[in-house]
């Protein structure tokens, strides 16, 4: 994240307001040794490049394992890639939309 400015106004924050429609089912949620929740992507549905001053960043629309329908978030290319190394091989780059499941089925 080092090409992304972490600063930002506490203007810039709005108030928060709970959706009762949505919930989520404690039972479902598979939880690390320690404590965390890791979720995995699923799929990456755009790809996009922002421009920063003179840099370039490489940025994909991921949809995570349980997450809403219709709610992804933007995620750096360079950290997928860093994470998930079979990204690496240029698969990432070649398909607009991919499969994770399919990726890591081995696993």
């Amino acid at each position: 994240m080092s090409g992304m400015h972490d600063v930002f106004h506490v203007s810039q924050l709005r108030k928060f307001v709970p959706d009762s429609s949505v919930t989520v089912d404690l039972e479902l949620i598979d939880l690390e040794p320690n404590m965390t929740f890791q979720p995995q992507p699923v799929q990456i549905v755009d790809r996009d490049v922002r421009k920063l001053s003179n840099r370039s960043i490489p940025v994909v629309r991921v949809i995570w394992e349980g997450s809403p329908e219709g709610e992804a978030t933007w995620e750096l290319e360079t950290g997928l890639v860093a994470e998930r190394p079979m990204a690496r091989s240029g698969e990432l780059r070649q398909r607009k939309r991919l499969n994770f499941q399919d990726m890591f089925a081995e696993r």
